[in-house]
């Protein structure tokens, strides 16, 4: 039996962090679907069309590598009709700290309510990428530092060539 997971988030942009809980997640999954959710009232850094590019060749070759197939989708709508819609079972979710478990166990009840056939699956974050958050990474990058530490190297040049000033 074949098990598909959806991964959901903004990836704006994809870090090591991300790459950290994809590689976990890889344990319990034949296929992973990488949906990056877009919504009007945000305003990402990097198109969706130039995210899904970064997690292909980044993460791509991770997951081909653990025998995982991987896909990039986009949604807009609630993860577990994303979930639904890919004919995924499972949820990934990954876990920095305590704050993020409160959040995401919350959001993992409402989840279950609405959609007892897909289950959440909770990943720690490895210490070294504990403290990496995207909003961290974009801050940085914005300001000219070196985020070379906290994202994959073909994303921190991307993100240079983005805020550099002419």
């Amino acid at each position: 039996m074949t098990r598909t997971a959806l991964y959901t988030g903004s990836f704006d942009p994809v870090t090591n962090g991300h790459l950290d809980v994809l590689r976990q997640a890889c344990s319990v999954a034949d296929t992973i679907v990488v949906a990056i959710g877009v919504h009007s009232s945000k305003a990402p850094i990097f198109r969706a069309e130039e995210r899904a590019e970064m997690l292909r060749e980044v993460c791509g070759p991770e997951l081909q590598a653990r025998g995982v197939n991987l896909e990039v989708v986009t949604f807009s709508d609630l993860a577990v009709d994303a979930a639904r819609r890919q004919g995924a079972s499972l949820i990934i979710r990954g876990l920095r700290d305590g704050t993020d478990f409160d959040y995401e166990i919350q959001m993992a009840s409402m989840n279950a309510a609405m959609a007892p056939e897909v289950q959440t699956v909770f990943f720690p974050a490895s210490p070294p990428v504990r403290p990496i958050t995207a909003t961290l990474v974009r801050q940085i990058a914005a300001m000219g530092g070196d985020v070379s530490a906290f994202v994959p190297g073909l994303v921190a040049e991307r993100l240079k060539a983005k805020f550099t000033r002419p």
